[in-house]
């Protein structure tokens, strides 16, 4: 099933977009979106939309990570410190 997949694939590489996700997988990107779909109302995964940009052109994806994993702080100072 796609959604197992994609679990875990984001449990072992952390946070993707989905285009990351459908060529590491192998699974078509419309199939990862309804999957992802599927897992966000379920509440096991945390997605929310993204404008990159490559080489000047805006590229729209989903951004999703597993629910309550917390991505690791950067490097560096932080504000107010």
């Amino acid at each position: 099933m796609n959604t197992t997949s994609i679990l875990q694939y984001l449990q072992k590489h952390g946070q993707h977009l989905d285009s990351e996700i459908a060529s590491a997988t192998g699974i078509p990107l419309q199939k990862v979106r309804a999957s992802i779909t599927t897992l966000s109302s379920r509440g096991e995964i945390s997605q929310c939309s993204v404008t990159r940009f490559n080489n000047g052109k805006p590229v729209q994806g989903i951004l999703c990570r597993i629910s309550g994993s917390i991505p690791p702080a950067t490097p560096g100072r932080k504000p107010g410190r």
